[in-house]
């Protein structure tokens, strides 16, 4: 490189960290490995049912991701483990000026392992932008179940869609590193006009959005109908989408809009409980009782 030549661009250190890996050890999962810095903290394991599935939960004792901030978490569930990761509360995306905040999850899951992911609601207030970037590897005989809802924060002039952006990006490989199949791109933008246009189109005229993505080998029309047909009777507007199938093992994405966080909740739960049930042998979870 000549003297003349620009250096490269300084890589942001991260607000907050969080890794962990989850093993079997004695007939439950445990973490083998666990680990956290700065704005982000794990609670102590709690195992919530006989299953011997093993509850983690994420909090940020900051209370809000701001402009500029980067949130990494990276979590490995290895052969035959079995995790619920969830968070404390809602994550909230504050005024980002100058540059958007950011979250980076690596997840990783082994040949049987099976992973919840259920965060409680992401709310972005006036003149927030924020990216989400996750990036998953899954063995062809795991399970993943994850579940999103977004929600616009308190605007001080009562106005819905203040916040600026929302980009939320999965990628989902089945196979290992570098050798895995591309199962599913999912790439969510939200970015609202600048003024209110409740009823003209804009997300159908709905505020909130709720997101359930499943990959299991077991994953197929029949179980896309079931849970489409679960949605009737909510106050809400759904679709069902299925991938294609790579190496055996296919995902559905179902998508949702309300005015209710609750509403998308109580659906993603009665979701979330139907393959609780079905696949892993265990009753609903209400986390909130916990």
């Amino acid at each position: 490189m000549s003297a003349t030549a620009a250096a490269p661009a300084a890589v942001a250190a991260p607000m907050g960290e969080v890794a962990l890996r989850i093993e079997v050890r004695g007939g439950r999962s445990v973490a083998a490995r666990q680990f956290h810095q700065g704005a982000l903290r794990v609670l102590r394991p709690h195992y919530l049912d006989e299953s011997g599935q093993v509850c983690y939960v994420v909090v940020n004792p900051g209370g809000a991701y701001l402009g500029s901030d980067l949130y990494v978490i990276d979590v490995e569930v290895a052969a035959g483990a079995k995790l619920l990761l969830t968070t404390q509360s809602a994550t909230k995306v504050y005024r980002t000026p100058g540059s958007f905040a950011e979250q980076r999850m690596r997840l990783r899951l082994g040949e049987g392992a099976q992973l919840e992911l259920a965060p409680d609601q992401l709310i972005a207030y006036r003149e927030a932008s924020y990216r989400q970037n996750t990036h998953i590897i899954m063995h062809p005989t795991s399970s993943l179940v994850m579940s999103e809802v977004i929600t616009p924060g308190w605007s001080p002039d009562g106005a819905a869609f203040r916040y600026e952006e929302l980009r939320l990006r999965t990628e989902i490989h089945v196979g290992s590193a570098g050798r895995g199949g591309l199962l599913a791109l999912d790439n969510l933008l939200i970015r609202p006009p600048e003024h209110d246009v409740t009823g003209l189109g804009f997300m159908e005229g709905f505020s909130h959005l709720g997101s359930l993505i499943v990959v299991d080998g077991r994953v197929d029309q029949e179980l896309a109908d079931e849970l489409h047909a679960l949605t009737d009777g909510h106050d809400a507007c759904t679709g069902v989408s299925l991938t294609a199938s790579v190496h055996g093992i296919s995902g559905l994405v179902l998508r949702s809009l309300s005015n209710s966080t609750d509403e998308l909740k109580r659906l993603l739960g009665a979701c979330s409980a139907l393959l609780r049930q079905r696949w892993y042998g265990t009753a609903p979870l209400d986390l909130r009782k916990y």
